[in-house]
């Protein structure tokens, strides 16, 4: 790895080996800084417009993109704190459970893997005119696919690190999105798998119904989702826990969840548009 990145590690080691708080601490114990940064650089992010961070030079020079390495380097510092945490503080390294190369090997491996339209199985760059055609779409249909071979390769059909449903039902082909994710970003993330795959499951339960109007931009949905926060929060009832509810339902393929069977079709009057 470069110099700065080495003696990044070696500074953890240090901390592991002499500092009693670093000492004590375990990866349970790290989750919530792990959340908290990551929290952190997200809100440095969205300071700026996209086109605002475009602007490279602007950006270098008013010190956005400075900030922005600081709060990266804190995500990277929880990293480098858990490959430390795997090894007692009066280990050597090499009984560590794994090393911060060890983790850049492993996403390396995904990337190629999860890539095969860009990468040849051996990592290299396919050539220019294997390029030229691929769009959005056919990378992340690409993506999905190898997270489906992978997981028929371990002998599991859905992600381990996703637990079935509160009823014990299976995850309904959504494994590998975070349980404890909040349920905005959750259902965003149930939406988003099932666009990518080649046929939206979603679509099929629930095809969606041309809506009267469309939002301008962001801020049109945001002042909509808030007012019907307001709605909700009026009547008495839990926004969060109720689409946490649902998306839970959903992953488990309780279908239902989603608005039940209405003129005779599964979901909704029409076929709409699905993604």
């Amino acid at each position: 790895m470069s110099d700065a990145v080495d003696r990044l590690v070696a500074t953890v080691e240090a901390l592991r080996t002499h500092c009693p708080w670093t000492r004590s601490l375990t990866h349970g114990a790290l989750t919530e800084y792990l959340v908290e940064e990551a929290y952190e650089a997200v809100e440095e992010i969205d300071a700026r417009t996209d086109a605002q961070w475009a602007d490279t030079a602007a950006r270098r020079a008013d010190g956005a993109y400075a900030a922005l390495a600081g709060e990266l380097g804190d995500v990277l510092f929880q990293v480098v704190l858990h490959a430390a945490v795997s090894r007692h503080p009066d280990a050597p390294a090499s009984e560590a459970g794994f090393r911060l190369a060890d983790a850049a090997e492993a996403l390396t491996a995904k990337m190629v893997r999860r890539n095969p339209l860009v990468f040849t199985p051996d990592g290299r760059v396919r050539p220019a005119e294997d390029l030229a055609g691929i769009t959005p779409a056919d990378v992340e249909l690409a993506w999905e696919r190898a997270k489906q071979q992978e997981r028929a390769a371990a002998g599991a059909p859905h992600d381990d690190a996703v637990p079935a449903s509160a009823a014990g039902a299976p995850d309904a082909g959504f494994g590998g999105i975070p349980a404890r994710l909040p349920a905005l970003a959750a259902a965003a993330a149930v939406a988003d798998r099932a666009g990518r795959q080649e046929m939206d499951i979603l679509a099929v339960h629930a095809p969606l119904v041309d809506a009267p109007h469309a939002w301008a931009d962001e801020a049109a949905l945001g002042a909509e989702l808030f007012a019907l926060v307001r709605r909700a929060r009026a009547a008495g009832l839990d926004p969060e826990r109720a689409l946490r509810d649902v998306v839970a339902r959903v992953r488990a393929g309780d279908w239902a969840a989603l608005g039940g069977a209405r003129d005779g079709r599964p979901g909704g009057p029409g076929p709409g548009p699905g993604r």
